[in-house]
């Protein structure tokens, strides 16, 4: 195996795939383990993985099953606070808070719902595309897309919850 390969490909796509992971899960670390654990499995499959049609999308598609899969897995329910910390407050200006707002509603969708979301209108891609990295048909990417958009305008149409 060439590991030169897959450096100079990781590293040339790991500011893409962190921006995906961030927009799927919303939280930094948890994006940094889902980056970590795909290019971790991509160099166990580097050999396989070189042989893709399409190799941006085969990644792509293991850092989303990772993301949708990952409540299955054992380490996934352990917990060593009793409750999340809070992160530092951040300033907010009108685009900040908005985003903010947006991710915390996303947060609030089922896995695959947000996945759907992020991947057509974050990443822009297109329906086939979408099922094909999830496993699916075309037809269910838009059922989840228009229950996911339907669900993200109640919630974004509803009063903020209080965090206590």
């Amino acid at each position: 195996m060439d590991d030169a390969e897959y450096v100079e490909y990781v590293r040339g796509r790991l500011p893409a795939l962190r921006r995906l992971a961030f927009l799927l899960c919303g939280h930094e670390p948890r994006a940094d383990d889902l980056v970590q654990q795909t290019i971790t499995t991509l160099y166990v499959k580097w050999p396989k993985a070189q042989a893709a049609r399409n190799l941006d999308g085969y990644v792509r598609t293991m850092l989303v099953r990772t993301f949708i899969d990952e409540r299955r897995l054992a380490w996934a329910r352990v917990r060593l606070f009793g409750a999340v910390p809070e992160p530092p407050p951040v300033p907010l200006t009108d685009d900040v808070e908005d985003r903010a707002v947006l991710r915390d509603a996303l947060a609030r969708l089922p896995k695959k719902q947000r996945a759907v979301l992020v991947l057509r209108f974050l990443q822009d891609l297109p329906v086939d595309e979408v099922a094909e990295i999830l496993g699916c048909s075309p037809g269910t990417v838009k059922s989840q897309t228009s229950h996911g958009l339907a669900a993200l305008r109640r919630l974004l149409d509803s009063p903020p919850k209080v965090r206590q």
